[in-house]
């Protein structure tokens, strides 16, 4: 069980919001300042328990913001990019004839369209999966981003019916990683950047100019 009182949703204007990270090294001084996220763990499987626990527990969220840092190795360093849409790098079935990255049995696609988009923040895709990915493996990845959490994160959401929103500032992916500190040396400019674009979109849904929807899904 995930210990409820130890988030906090915040209202912002009419839309009760619910901020997730996956570690407190990614929380620091400008985003402490902001919200009381959910802390759900690094990973897909520590993701999906913690963020589908808390729906479960509490009902009263109309929008999870999923925000830390990814790895790209495209994108600008220390920048931060909306997560326009997601897809599962781990799940490959293809030897029983599905296609790569989708999940059998599941009918949904291999990457789904988030469906919001705030403007003025740039917008790029993600790959999640269990894995750090590093040097030459991103040639085998598709999309502009990788991480451990957001597609863990979006179905939990799928499943309650929340709408989610995603934030990555790039922390990593110009050089292959080889320490910790390849991972951290940009979490406090992101911090300060990823509060910036916080302070954007709860501006936006103040006004009613971003309102919360699920994404649109053709199923098969």
């Amino acid at each position: 069980m995930i210990d409820v009182d130890s988030v906090a949703i915040k209202t912002v204007g009419d839309v009760r919001v619910l901020y997730v990270m996956a570690t407190q090294a990614e929380y620091l001084d400008a985003l402490q300042s902001r919200f009381q996220p959910l802390i759900c763990q690094v990973g897909p499987v520590e993701a999906a328990l913690h963020m589908a626990s808390f729906l479960t527990q509490n009902r009263d969220v109309d929008l999870v913001i999923s925000l830390g840092s990814a790895g790209s190795a495209s994108l600008q360093q220390a920048q931060v990019y909306q997560v326009s849409s997601v897809a599962y790098r781990d799940m490959d079935a293809s030897a029983f004839g599905f296609p790569r990255g989708v999940t059998p049995f599941s009918n949904l696609p291999a990457e789904i369209d988030l469906g919001m988009a705030v403007e003025g923040l740039a917008r790029a895709s993600i790959s999640t999966g269990a894995n750090v990915v590093s040097g030459a493996a991103y040639q085998s990845v598709e999309q502009d981003m990788v991480d451990m959490e957001t597609w863990a994160i979006m179905r939990a959401c799928l499943t309650a019916g929340v709408p989610l929103l995603g934030l990555r500032g790039i922390s990593d992916g110009a050089h292959p990683v080889a320490e910790y500190s390849d991972w951290t040396r940009y979490l406090s400019v992101i911090d300060d950047r990823l509060a910036v674009a916080v302070d954007q979109i709860e501006l936006a849904l103040r006004k009613g100019d971003l309102m919360p929807r699920m994404p649109q899904i053709e199923r098969g």
